[in-house]
């Protein structure tokens, strides 16, 4: 999957632009909308950014994960030696009961931190969204259909800014996809 990110410089066009993105097979849970009048977006059916959709809580609960369990299972064995326990059963039961406490305890240092951290985009066009009352489109798309998407919304509405997070912006901060 690849995010898109369209800047809309208004509610009627960001309406257009959400049914044009569902006439090409995309899903409604594949296209969210941050802007100031949001609740008028949800009423004419458009999804509004979550805190999910916003930040990197998602990738920070996958890195805390990745980062957690080897991290237990370090410290489970170290203990098993430290504490000196003879039996299979006990190093087992504390390298395992660690390996899913560093885990669990992974996912949620990781994710504290990861709500702080903002989408790569959201700040750069936090501007427009705040002063000028545009709204700034999130599109999750498949990576073949990526090209079709960028066309037939330029196409139809060529006063739609259209990017995607770089390769660097991703590796510096959090990116939603």
């Amino acid at each position: 999957m690849q995010r898109l990110y369209f800047i809309s410089p208004n509610q009627d066009i960001t309406v257009k632009i959400a049914q044009e993105l569902e006439a090409l097979g995309l899903t409604k849970d594949e296209v969210h909308v941050l802007g100031r009048d949001w609740k008028g977006l949800e009423q004419r059916g458009v999804n509004s950014a979550t805190l999910i959709n916003t930040s990197d809580v998602a990738n920070a609960a996958v890195r805390g994960l990745k980062f957690g369990v080897p991290l237990g299972v370090v410290i489970g064995i170290v203990a098993f030696f430290v504490l000196g326990f003879d039996s299979v059963l006990s190093f087992l039961g504390l390298v395992v009961g660690l390996a899913i406490f560093g885990g669990l305890f992974g996912i949620w240092t990781s994710t504290m931190i990861g709500v702080s951290v903002r989408d790569v985009k959201i700040n750069k066009y936090k501007r427009a969204i705040d002063k000028e009352d545009a709204y700034l489109m999130l599109v999750d798309v498949p990576e073949n259909q990526e090209h079709e998407i960028d066309a037939a919304i330029r196409r139809h509405h060529p006063e739609v800014a259209i990017e995607k997070a770089s390769v660097r912006e991703k590796q510096q901060q959090g990116a939603g996809v």
